[in-house]
């Protein structure tokens, strides 16, 4: 206990000494903790929000027939049998899922004189409440008549002249249906030429009860998290073909990469010139404890003890410069996610431990100039020697 009261009084008093110099490391430590725990929240950060944002790009998995892509055979069709073993499957969390069948049918409206052949799409949600809500904008929709409603694509409405509320008329072989328009905005994809119904409406305009055309899945994770999904989905119904949409888990892999990749080396850099301004503030520190040092080995102190002393010294440099640049580098990462990505950054609790530790370690490294005073004699010290 002696010797522990000692050592701490010493140590308190080597921070007593030179205040300037060791300000000057405090505020070079903090800075580099700082950009630490920026960069570091960003990178964290960047994972969930392009996970998140590729999400809402809709469908990334699809459960279709096996013979589905062979041209020699007409359309293969899916029983709904298949939806049920795909909804008792253990799905990842924020995962949804549609069924959906696709036909050409005939299309006419009260204000086109001729129909038009357009494909005619039946969905419904299967991880949700069991239904694709298709309501008139604006409009209340009697219970019993939100069936009738089918949302028009863009270039399909413009074709049909369709505007809100007209009556349209499907037909197909030998079936009919009848709907109103819900025309839809322009969304640069493929259901801008196409109409989107119910799902039972289309299958008793094909009279084909119980069948659906593929299952279409949206499946948060990382892109390996969904590759392992689709595998092991694979093995549960291996009557179907599942497979992944590669353009968006193989473009957020790369993004996340190149963006990881890039702040982990500003990282290392930032890291490695707090190192090197660290050092040089140790040097000079080093070159004026040279009388003290000789003084405590003279009264018997070891060269061990004396340099624990320095580098209990320099944790705590660490350890003050880490929580204080820590915690200003969360509030940073936030002004920097807004003013580069435009969304600002959620602060990660992990981030703040792991910023402290990097500044302890990267103060104690840098400590190194110090043990030049592990070879100090006592003798040359008293004799004015340089």
């Amino acid at each position: 206990m002696p010797d522990r009261k000692m050592f701490w009084r010493i140590v308190r008093r080597l921070f007593a000494a030179q205040r300037g110099r060791l300000l000057v490391i405090l505020l070079a430590l903090g800075a580099g903790a700082a950009l630490t725990a920026a960069l570091l929240n960003i990178q964290v950060d960047a994972r969930s929000r392009l996970t998140k944002e590729f999400r809402a790009f809709g469908t990334n998995v699809i459960v279709a027939p096996r013979d589905a892509g062979d041209s020699s055979t007409p359309a293969a069709l899916l029983n709904e049998a298949l939806v049920s073993q795909v909804r008792e499957f253990h799905a990842p969390p924020q995962s949804s899922a549609s069924s959906n069948l696709y036909v050409v049918a005939d299309v006419s409206s009260k204000t086109s004189i001729n129909a038009i052949k357009v494909v005619v799409a039946g969905r419904r949600s299967e991880f949700g409440d069991g239904t694709i809500r298709l309501s008139l904008r604006g409009q209340s929709v009697p219970q019993n008549q939100k069936e009738s409603v089918c949302a028009v694509g863009y270039k399909v409405a413009q074709q049909l002249q369709a505007q809100l509320a007209d009556p349209l008329v499907l037909r197909f072989s030998h079936g009919q249906e009848e709907c109103v328009a819900s025309p839809s905005a322009a969304r640069g994809d493929e259901e801008d030429n196409q109409i989107s119904v119910s799902l039972d409406t289309v299958q008793r305009l094909a009279a084909l009860p119980g069948k659906i055309s593929l299952m279409q899945l949206n499946v948060s994770g990382t892109p390996r998290e969904i590759r392992e999904y689709i595998a092991a989905l694979a093995k549960n119904v291996p009557g179907a073909d599942v497979h992944g949409l590669r353009q968006f888990t193989d473009a957020e892999a790369k993004i996340y990469n190149r963006i990881s990749g890039l702040l982990t080396t500003t990282i290392v850099l930032v890291l490695a010139l707090t190192g090197l301004c660290v050092m040089a503030a140790m040097t000079n520190v080093a070159m004026e404890r040279r009388n003290d040092v000789g003084l405590m080995k003279a009264i018997g102190g070891t060269t061990r003890r004396v340099m624990r002393l320095f580098l209990a010294e320099a944790a705590l440099l660490g350890l003050a410069g880490g929580v204080l640049g820590g915690a200003a580098g969360l509030l940073l990462s936030i002004w920097l996610g807004k003013g580069v990505f435009g969304v600002a950054a959620r602060p990660r609790l992990i981030v703040y431990p792991v910023s402290v530790a990097l500044t302890i370690v990267v103060a104690i490294i840098s400590a190194y100039p110090l043990r030049r005073l592990a070879n100090i004699s006592p003798a040359s010290v008293f004799r004015g020697e340089g």
